[in-house]
């Protein structure tokens, strides 16, 4: 004999994870365009990379998906892609980037030359994307805004560099990537102290441009 069991569970939304998704968003930003605008000239210039798997890349990745739990599209859709945007450059750095095993080098430097051009490509993948969400931002906040105006600048500047191996354009991309991930940090650091203070705008994040329409 079997029993139905209809009832309802609910279960309570997840903290919004917001936060966390500009932050890793932000930081990873930060090392990989402090990298295209020539100040580490004195490390590596490859300090992005861990953080594209383990920050920019997973922990933006979990923020998409707790943001689909809370019903979020607009914000699952856009932390879940950049997640994936973070471990997709990763494992292309890794994987695609360095010359094949035995490569002279002619080979070498034209292989170089072909991942600059992966570059461009990539990006501009990513500025399509990253346009239809700028539009979308403005039913957000100004803040959120702020943030894809910001990146779709960067994101443009960086392609027309990299398919052009114009090293003074990437370097400006860099510049512009840099100012991308201090307002993605500023956003982050509002929705925190908001939240702890129950909403109260102790850092301003603006309002929408205008306003969605409810569903009937």
């Amino acid at each position: 004999m079997s029993v139905n069991d209809d009832r309802l569970v609910t279960t309570a939304p997840a903290a919004d994870p917001a936060p966390l998704g500009l932050a890793a968003f932000a930081l990873t930003t930060f090392l990989l365009s402090a990298a295209n605008a020539k100040w580490m000239n004195t490390a590596t210039g490859d300090a992005w990379l861990g953080y594209a798997f383990a920050y920019g890349g997973l922990c933006q990745l979990l923020a998409g998906m707790w943001e689909f739990r809370n019903r979020n599209v607009f914000g699952a859709t856009a932390f879940s892609t950049y997640g994936g945007f973070w471990i997709g450059l990763g494992l292309w750095a890794l994987l695609v980037a360095p010359a094949p095993a035995g490569a002279g080098p002619v080979a070498a430097a034209a292989h170089a030359a072909a991942t600059v051009k992966d570059l461009g490509w990539i990006l501009l993948a990513f500025a399509i994307f990253n346009t239809y969400m700028l539009l979308w931002s403005t039913l957000v906040n100004a803040a959120i805004f702020a943030v894809f105006l910001t990146l779709e600048a960067t994101e443009v500047v960086l392609f027309i560099g990299f398919f052009g191996g114009n090293t003074s354009v990437i370097k400006i991309g860099g510049y512009i990537g840099v100012l991308t991930a201090l307002v993605a940090w500023y956003t982050s650091a509002a929705i925190v102290v908001n939240t702890i203070r129950g909403g109260k705008p102790t850092l301003p994040v603006g309002k929408a441009f205008w306003a969605a329409r409810e569903a009937a």
